[in-house]
């Protein structure tokens, strides 16, 4: 292994935030694993990177097993991992008040926010535990939701709230393993999950109103920043946002 190349795996790689930060580290040197549950728009990813060592490795996230198969063929392919982007998540079929949630969505909300993100938190942490040399980063994506609720969101802000312990836990645990974890909380970044909030989406007063957004490109500048800074040094948290949207004085 060429001991100047870093290796990424980046979950929820076909489209929106997943794909930014891929095309933004492949720009940056780093080789990049792309996992997503779609094979079309992992290759179009792929393509867009235009590095013929991009790698798509299709991944159910909520399942262990296929978790298990993504990190065994890295290991494989590429020795090591230096930096997984925890990123794959859904809002879920639908917002919902929390007396009208389905049990079926609220556990389709949980299976892919939290445990998969544990899942393969868990698969990187082993496996940078084992690697020589040893280390490797992970960075969580959370959300404004980590701190602070929408309107009918019960499933998705629970499950990023959960993240934030995850974070937190993976942090600490990593210490003696030169493993840093930190996480990056979003805001209102343009990509089809916050598409409504363009044409308007509920407020805390019942209002229906239009919210400003940003470029994921901004997210993934901030992503590779703590990428990169050395494992001596952690972004443990890290808020990026369109800056007026509602989370100052939401509600």
């Amino acid at each position: 292994m060429d001991a100047e190349r870093k290796f990424a795996v980046v979950t929820g790689a076909g489209s929106g935030i997943g794909r930014a930060v891929a095309l933004t580290l492949a720009g940056a040197g780093w080789t990049v694993a792309l996992a997503g549950r779609r094979t079309a728009p992992l290759e179009e990813t792929a393509a867009a990177t235009g590095r013929g060592d991009t790698v798509c490795v299709p991944t159910d996230v909520t399942d262990p097993q296929a978790v298990a198969a993504l990190f065994t063929a890295l290991r494989a392919r590429f020795g090591r991992v230096d930096l997984l982007f925890n990123n794959a998540g859904s809002f879920g079929p639908r917002s919902a008040p929390v007396d009208e949630l389905t049990y079926e969505e609220w556990r389709s909300v949980v299976d892919v926010n939290l445990t998969g993100s544990f899942l393969c938190a868990q698969a990187a942490f082993r496996l940078m535990r084992e690697q020589d040399p040893q280390g490797g980063r992970i960075i969580n994506n959370g959300s404004i939701s980590a701190h602070v609720p929408r309107p009918h969101s019960v499933a998705y802000t629970a499950t990023k709230h959960a993240v934030t312990g995850l974070t937190k836990s993976l942090s600490l645990d990593g210490r003696p393993y030169r493993i840093a974890c930190g996480q990056i909380d979003v805001g209102n970044a343009a990509t089809d999950m916050t598409e409504r909030m363009r044409t308007g989406t509920l407020q805390a007063d019942g209002r229906t109103a239009v919210e400003p957004v940003m470029d994921a490109d901004d997210v993934a500048r901030t992503v590779l920043h703590m990428a990169e800074l050395p494992l001596e040094a952690n972004v443990q948290f890290a808020t990026v946002m369109a800056t007026a949207m509602p989370y100052i004085g939401r509600g």
